[in-house]
């Protein structure tokens, strides 16, 4: 029975996970008594006792936390920002390739990419490594989130009945194009600059859409977009966790897809719209689930053996 702590096991990326153990009978879960959970030697105790230790912290505790390792067997999955373009650190996103699932179920180290990374990189990451997009490419992402990926501050904000009218419509922010996830945007692809990335909080929850447009005649390749529907279907065929969905011009049947759909889901639908000039490639998932715990969890199903669906809401 693998012994599990969860360090920052308070915020909302732990406690999605510690939900997701509750029927869960082949995990030893480590508690740290609340009082303590920020007491680095109770905190080095409990990592150290662990087999895998999950980090829901601040990028700067998160380099505290693995500096507390002492234990060679310890293995770590990060989901702060601290580690995802390190080189000895596995990237957390299994179904990229064969290598990064390999990488994934061998390594000692994980961390798991951000949400709106996982949207842009399940998009992104495929049209690069066939040669469909060359990686000089101008890529322009836009998303839309819930609020619950903003943090403790922003969803007592959003849920506060005497709010701000501000809080009514959706928010565009990181205008100065300095939003922590570019990093790794650029970085796991390969590209030689980062995306322009309009991202916009909005009011609701949980769920989450990231959307590419590229225009076919600067792709590397002459393509339609069924056409690349058919790739990337061909490319994710066999995943469970991302799905594609069969083409339809207008990207739906009645044209629109909600951000919300699959809150409360662990996996990720991509669809595929547009004409022979125009493509628009939408990645619509749970920014909690896929794009954080859910995605977490899949990370140590496979690094303990186990199906990578166990225990998740596929």
């Amino acid at each position: 029975m693998a012994k599990i702590f969860i360090d920052g096991s308070e915020g909302t990326t732990g406690l999605r996970i510690f939900e997701r153990f509750q029927n869960r009978t082949d995990i030893e879960l480590l508690k740290i008594p609340s009082e303590q959970r920020k007491d680095p030697e109770v905190r080095k105790k409990f990592i150290n006792e662990s087999d895998i230790t999950f980090l829901c912290l601040p990028d700067a505790a998160a380099v505290e936390a693995v500096s507390l390792v002492e234990n060679p067997n310890v293995r770590i999955i990060d989901a702060s920002t601290a580690h995802r373009t390190l080189p000895d650190w596995a990237y957390g996103f299994p179904e990229l390739s064969k290598q990064h699932r390999e990488a994934i179920a061998t390594g000692k180290r994980v961390a798991v990419p951000g949400c709106y990374a996982s949207g842009f990189m399940s998009i992104v990451y495929p049209l690069v490594k066939l040669g469909i997009v060359s990686n000089d490419y101008m890529f322009a992402c836009n998303a839309v989130s819930g609020y619950s990926g903003a943090g403790k501050k922003a969803i007592a904000q959003y849920e506060d009945a005497g709010r701000e009218k501000a809080f009514d419509a959706p928010r565009l922010y990181a205008m100065g194009q300095m939003h922590k996830h570019l990093k790794e945007m650029q970085a796991i692809p390969g590209l030689k600059s980062k995306p322009n990335f309009q991202p916009f909080v909005c009011d609701y929850y949980c769920g989450m859409i990231v959307n590419i447009p590229l225009q076919t005649e600067l792709l590397a390749k002459k393509i339609t977009a069924q056409n690349l529907q058919e790739i990337l279907a061909e490319y994710y065929s066999g995943s469970n966790m991302v799905r594609i969905m069969p083409f339809v011009e207008t990207g739906t049947e009645d044209g629109f897809l909600p951000a919300n759909k699959l809150a409360g889901f662990d996996f990720m639908e991509i669809y595929v719209a547009g004409n022979d000039e125009r493509i628009s490639i939408s990645a619509c998932f749970d920014n909690l689930g896929k794009g954080a715990s859910g995605a977490a969890v899949q990370c140590m199903n496979i690094m303990l053996g186990c199906e990578e669906t166990f225990g998740l809401s596929v």
